[in-house]
């Protein structure tokens, strides 16, 4: 027995080594000596203290555990192991190694990209008090914690090596921990509101009046009272068409007004109740735990699960309404039937919020949300819940991919199209989609992905057969697609039938909507009031200090802004170059848009959703449910308003000038041009009146406007494919693009061509450039970019990478390159 002991106690005394992943770009993991009492405590996928550089201390993740000390430095010791079991699995760490080894970046960028920041604790991250502090009683609290709030008291925010100072001690993390699990700190950069559903005010008649003969008594009581009366006639009226009565929708029946019925509601006739709605199948429709697929739906149901057998990805092709989202909770239904857990990524937050309750109903507890708009203590809570198994169908943004599930066994990328799914910066810049299907394989889940007008990558893939594809050409219910019609701007200015920036149809058409009482959607994919200022004496145009852009002028702020750093300036007044005072605005942007068709339709209530708009506190949530409400009647936009959103009561949509989308330098501009129309034409005629849009443009006879107009997917497809073969581009090859910066214009473009003679040495007629790109300077680094084009035919993208890589090393370490920056993007679309 003593001799077991010892020989048990000996087994202790190895000394043990971990690799770790530091949240920073740094190439390799770097290696840290366990101290023999922490020998049982560190596990792969837990976090670890460590001392990296000379005084910074980070929380890092075990990678790898090996008995084996690092041959060319000495291995510092952790300083502490934070978690009792870990919070990383093996599955979450190999798509790590996936995400940095395809996007060719740092597994410490992933690290960061991946983690909650609360997990990612450092030396500089900020720390203050929460908001429920006031109700902590601190006699529960130790010496130490006591003492941080003491000093968060005081100071209002504190860096971590501020506490570590405080205390006089490295392993302060421990106790953060324990704060944050009490809820009594935050990290202060993470602050943000949580979601809020879309709730409305219903009014129920009390039971006591459910015969006809107690409804005539209260009738006859509110003779002297006729407001109330109209109030209760009105609801009686309402009731025998509809089962739920908004207090809005009474208000305006019976024109009673708030104090009649709140005299009512005192008298105990009525109970005004708010409820939850979703907006996804109708303006007022209940969140209903059960629904009936259509004939059409059924089958693509059967569609999707008969080819899930034999293919992991299923491209679902629905046009715009037809009901794809009753087609996702159908499969969801049968995943989690199976024990399965499902993730459901969207583009954007704001579709998060939309459908998150319609979801909630069906799954209950089991449905869990995380995007960035979240605090970050709530996205570590759904984190942990996810790890537990507690959540089981998870609607995210693009991060979603990263948290710990367990039996993953189905995946929906919803409007799989969209270019949100990218992430162009900070590194990694990685698709969600692509990296959703990697997901997939990864846990062996079945993925399925959902658009009404897919990218030609994920179309090709379905057409030569390596995804399913199911199709959906009709529109759920009685709603049919919308009546596209382009009109000539040029002809319009000609026979001087433009006013503003607006067409004779396209306003007698808003006009005639209002009248009509119906909505009206505006689309204008520029933000600000108008792009560029111009003397007309001299040329001058007031420009970014920091980037290569002319400045906006926005109406909001009475300011010029730069929408690639930030940079603000006021006003000119007059021209700097040659002091004229003639200076004329060029273009125009939303802002604009709103302020001249209020001079032009004064009974115009309008509304406007872009990214200055939506800035505040659940601002994009009050306008969309202000203008479903139709408190205004108008809405003004950028990309915003088509991605996704269903109003009941939109009949026209506008188009205020598609050559901008048209006529922009990309390889991509013709699908994004098609899809972009087609998504915000979709959101017209979403019931049984058939939606109206009016697409205004110059060049009329464009093709790509007449697939718009005869919602041709495929004849888009088929020209888009043709020239993508012939000029060398996606699906037939992949792309690298390589941005060299540099804050000196010479010294960048003489490294730009340095780096372009080594790749083409490397890799031949392959590369393309360097060349300037549109916006050449950005936050004061002049930019110069070189395209690899690797065929997927023939050529391993593996040997490419890893020769790729190491000219890259051999470039930056040359003292000649000194000061320059390079930046790799791997599918750069």
């Amino acid at each position: 027995m003593l001799e077991l002991q010892v020989e048990g106690h000996q087994q202790e005394r190895i000394t043990k080594f971990v690799d770790v992943i530091l949240p920073l770009a740094i190439s390799k993991k770097y290696t840290y000596r366990v101290p023999y009492e922490l020998t049982l405590s560190v596990a792969v996928g837990k976090r670890v203290i460590v001392q990296f550089g000379k005084s910074k201390i980070y929380a890092a993740v075990v990678y790898a555990i090996s008995s084996k000390a690092p041959e060319r430095y000495e291995a510092k010791y952790i300083l502490d192991v934070l978690d009792d079991s870990a919070i990383i699995t093996s599955d979450q760490l190999k798509l790590w190694d996936w995400v940095s080894d395809y996007y060719m970046c740092h597994i410490g960028e992933v690290m960061q990209a991946a983690m909650p920041a609360v997990f990612k604790l450092a030396s500089e991250t900020k720390i203050m008090a929460s908001a429920q502090l006031a109700s902590v009683d601190r006699t529960t609290l130790n010496d130490k914690e006591y003492l941080i709030l003491d000093a968060l008291d005081l100071a209002g925010e504190l860096r971590v090596s501020d506490i570590i100072k405080l205390l006089g001690q490295k392993t302060v993390f421990p106790i953060l921990k324990s704060l944050f699990s009490k809820d009594v700190i935050v990290i202060s950069e993470e602050l943000r509101e949580r979601y809020k559903p879309k709730k409305k005010a219903f009014v129920i008649l009390h039971s006591l009046f459910d015969s006809d003969e107690e409804r005539r008594l209260l009738l006859d009581s509110l003779e002297r009272a006729p407001k109330q009366q109209d109030a209760v006639l009105a609801y009686f009226q309402l009731r025998r068409r509809q089962d739920y009565i908004a207090k809005s929708e009474l208000l305006e029946v019976s024109g009673c007004g708030q104090s009649a019925l709140k005299s009512l509601v005192d008298k105990g006739v009525f109970i005004i109740e708010e409820r939850v709605l979703s907006r996804l199948y109708g303006e007022d429709v209940f969140v209903e735990s059960s629904f009936d697929l259509n004939e059409a739906q059924a089958e693509a149901v059967k569609s999707i699960q008969h080819q899930f057998v034999e293919k992991e990805v299923v491209l679902l092709h629905g046009v715009t309404a037809s009901g794809k989202t009753q087609i996702y909770i159908r499969l969801i239904e049968t995943a989690l039937a199976k024990g399965h857990t499902i993730l459901y990524l969207l583009p954007e937050i704001a579709l998060t919020s939309q459908i998150v309750e319609r979801l909630r109903v069906h799954f209950g507890k089991e449905v869990g949300v995380y995007h960035s708009r979240f605090n970050d203590n709530e996205r570590a809570e759904v984190w942990r819940k996810v790890l537990n198994g507690e959540i089981k169908v998870v609607l995210g943004a693009r991060s979603a991919v990263f948290l710990p599930f367990q039996r993953l066994g189905l995946v929906i990328v919803d409007e799989e199209h969209e270019v949100s799914f990218k992430q162009f910066d900070p590194a990694p810049r990685y698709h969600a989609r692509d990296t959703a299907v990697y997901l997939g394989h990864l846990y062996q889940a079945k993925v399925l992905l959902g658009s009404a007008t897919p990218s030609i990558e994920t179309y090709y893939n379905a057409k030569s057969n390596k995804y399913g594809l199911v199709t959906l050409s009709q529109r759920y219910g009685e709603s049919k697609l919308p009546a596209i019609r382009i009109v000539s701007l040029k002809e319009e200015g000609r026979d001087k039938r433009l006013q503003s920036y607006f067409s004779e149809t396209l306003l007698n058409a808003i006009k005639q909507a209002i009248h009509q009482k119906e909505q009206v959607i505006l689309f204008q994919n520029r933000r600000g009031y108008t792009p560029m200022l111009l003397c007309r004496t001299c040329g001058y145009t007031p420009k970014c200090t920091n980037c290569d852009v002319s400045l906006t002028f926005h109406k909001s702020t009475g300011k010029l802004h730069c929408h690639y750093c930030g940079f603000k300036e006021e006003l000119i007044q007059v021209c700097p170059a040659c002091g004229s005072t003639h200076l004329e605005n060029k273009g125009f942007g939303t802002e604009r848009i709103e302020e001249e068709l209020a001079m032009l339709v004064p009974e115009a209530k309008i509304g406007r959703l872009d990214l200055d708009s939506t800035r505040g506190k659940d601002s994009f949530e009050r306008i969309i449910n202000d203008f479903d409400q139709q408190e205004f009647n108008v809405l003004v936009g950028t990309q915003m308003v088509a991605k996704g959103l269903d109003f009941g009561r939109v009949t026209v949509i506008g188009i205020i000038n598609a050559d901008t989308l048209i006529n922009y330098p990309d390889f991509r501009a013709f699908e994004r041009s098609f899809s972009l129309l087609s998504q915000v034409s979709g959101r017209a005629g979403r019931r049984s009146t058939v939606g109206n849009v009016i697409i205004q443009a110059y060049a009329t006879q464009h093709r790509v406007l007449e697939q718009v107009v005869n919602h041709d997917y495929e004849g888009m497809f088929t020209t888009e494919i043709q020239e993508r073969k012939h000029y060398a581009y996606p699906p037939f090859y992949r792309l690298i693009k390589i941005d060299v910066k540099h804050k000196d214009l010479n010294e960048g473009h003489h490294a730009a061509h340095r780096l372009g003679v080594l790749l083409k040495e490397a890799f031949g007629s392959r590369v393309l450039g360097p060349e300037t790109p549109l916006i050449s300077r950005i936050r004061n680094y002049f930019i110069n970019t070189l395209l690899v084009k690797i065929e997927r035919d023939g050529t391993s993208i593996q040997k490419v990478k890893t020769a790729l890589r190491q000219l890259l090393i051999n470039f930056e370490s040359d003292k000649a390159n000194k000061g320059v920056f390079v930046q790799l993007d791997v599918d750069p679309y």
